[in-house]
């Protein structure tokens, strides 16, 4: 199983160093471009996608996140830091499996 990552250029890069393929994306158009790309190989079990530019899809990524099981999706902040509005950890926990913990 393949990981994959869209993000900024830093987070790219940065995940670059660390062996994992990324593809920039800069604006909504670019962001769905490369999620459909990634998706398009069967051997990426998990996306790992900014939480800036998973806003600017976020129909597709809540798709994956809420109804599709494969691949998985992950959001983490980018390198100006989580945003504000983000729910922690144990929220989205309590949402993906339907209970509070």
């Amino acid at each position: 199983m393949k990981y994959a990552i869209i993000g900024d250029e830093d987070t790219i890069i940065g995940f670059g160093i660390l062996g994992v393929p990324g593809k920039i994306a800069e604006n909504a158009d670019e962001a769905q471009r490369a999620f459909q790309a990634i998706l398009e190989d069967k051997d990426t079990g998990i996306i790992i996608i900014t939480e800036r530019i998973a806003d600017m899809i976020r129909p597709i990524v809540n798709k994956y996140l809420f109804t599709i099981g494969f691949p998985l999706v992950v959001e983490i902040p980018d390198r100006n830091g989580a945003k504000a509005d983000r729910p922690g950890i144990k929220e989205m926990v309590n949402t993906a499996i339907g209970i509070k913990i």
